[in-house]
């Protein structure tokens, strides 16, 4: 899946573990989701939106 949550993390001056610690989890579980190797689970998702203030949709798009 694509996203864009380094641009919107970059954005805010926040760094990686920064996210990880808001979201409460690792930094490896950021990275791995910015780079596409991982989906964060639906709760995850969702807190991500809470946390940059927009929709799931917003954030991440399917690769078809």
């Amino acid at each position: 899946m694509q996203n864009t949550l380094p641009q919107r993390r970059q954005d805010l001056g926040w760094s990686q573990q920064r996210l990880a610690d808001e979201l409460g989890v690792s930094r490896q579980t950021i990275i791995s989701i910015e780079k596409g190797h991982y989906d964060p689970s639906l709760p995850v998702a969702f807190r991500i939106a809470a946390v940059f203030q927009c929709s799931i949709e917003d954030l991440f798009t399917p690769v078809l």
